[in-house]
């Protein structure tokens, strides 16, 4: 197959598979999934503020909304799904006619009890993760990149989705190895998925959840409203990194909880300045300074 004919396919394919969520509701269905884990969060956020000055409808809430929806589906239309598939394509060439390499699997956990090949799967995929997010904040053009996503000043559960569409290439481009020497492709399974969807929406939430020892496991509003503190440590280029586990930064260090945070302020030095436009804070990472 060319590598046009690998375009066209996962292009036409991927928007069949978005025509099909959106018109046939099931259980298995992605988009639907999105809406209720996000109304129920919201609900939460509603019954039981954490910050109770804070609008219901916050700054930038219809805004983040868009970027769910966005991130997830319109960005994979216009062409990041058709555009990794000839890039997944292209480096498997590269590796079969360079090194003659044609099977990246070094670990077939495809054997293994469903539930072990998911919290492999969870476990790989998180670590990765944590390791990207620190390099988000270290690497000066990735971290213009993140601050869209850190640009956030109100917190609620639709930030968790308010990210710029190069985070998606970076994160998917570092997973792409690891998980393919293990067995899996770049997409993951739903179960995983929409678990850590419901994390991450958690831990941007404006509520308070209290988890006890579990707190040195998973990660938590009450943790990762630190990580969006606009002052912080000296020295400093950010503190838990963690996306759906707390864990590697208390084994590693960068766990950082000094008080209660639910008033501290949010962002960066400049996010005052920062533009609430889509299309701008697409821009801005590529601007001039």
């Amino acid at each position: 197959m060319t590598y046009w004919e690998t375009f066209m396919q996962s292009f036409v394919g991927y928007a069949n598979y978005l025509a099909h969520e959106v018109l046939n509701p099931h259980w298995g269905n992605y988009f639907y999934w999105l809406i209720a884990i996000s109304l129920f969060v919201y609900g939460l956020e509603l019954l039981f503020p954490w910050r109770k000055n804070q609008p219901k409808v916050r700054e930038d809430f219809w805004l983040d909304t868009f970027y769910m929806f966005f991130n997830f589906f319109l960005f994979g239309l216009v062409g990041y799904n058709a555009v990794s598939g000839v890039v997944s394509q292209a480096f498997n060439d590269f590796l079969a006619n360079v090194f003659g390499i044609r099977n990246l699997v070094a670990i077939n956990i495809a054997q293994m009890p469903y539930w072990v090949q998911l919290l492999i799967l969870f476990l790989v995929r998180d670590f990765v993760q944590w390791n990207t997010h620190r390099l988000l904040h270290k690497v000066p053009f990735l971290w213009e990149v993140h601050k869209v996503h850190h640009s956030v000043r109100e917190m609620g559960y639709a930030a968790h989705l308010r990210y710029h569409f190069g985070e998606t290439i970076v994160y998917r481009t570092i997973e792409y190895i690891p998980l393919a020497m293990i067995g899996f492709g770049i997409q993951d399974f739903l179960l995983v998925h929409l678990f850590t969807i419901m994390i991450g929406h958690l831990n941007h939430a404006n509520i308070y959840l209290p988890l006890g020892p579990l707190k040195y496991i998973l990660n938590n509003p009450q943790m990762h409203i630190w990580h969006h503190v606009k002052d912080l440590p000296k020295g400093s280029s950010g503190v838990n990194y963690g996306i759906s586990l707390s864990v590697w930064d208390y084994l590693f260090g960068t766990a950082w909880i000094p008080r209660d945070g639910r008033d501290i302020k949010l962002g960066f030095d400049d996010v005052d300045e920062y533009p609430h436009g889509f299309f701008s804070q697409m821009l801005k990472p590529f601007q001039r300074k």
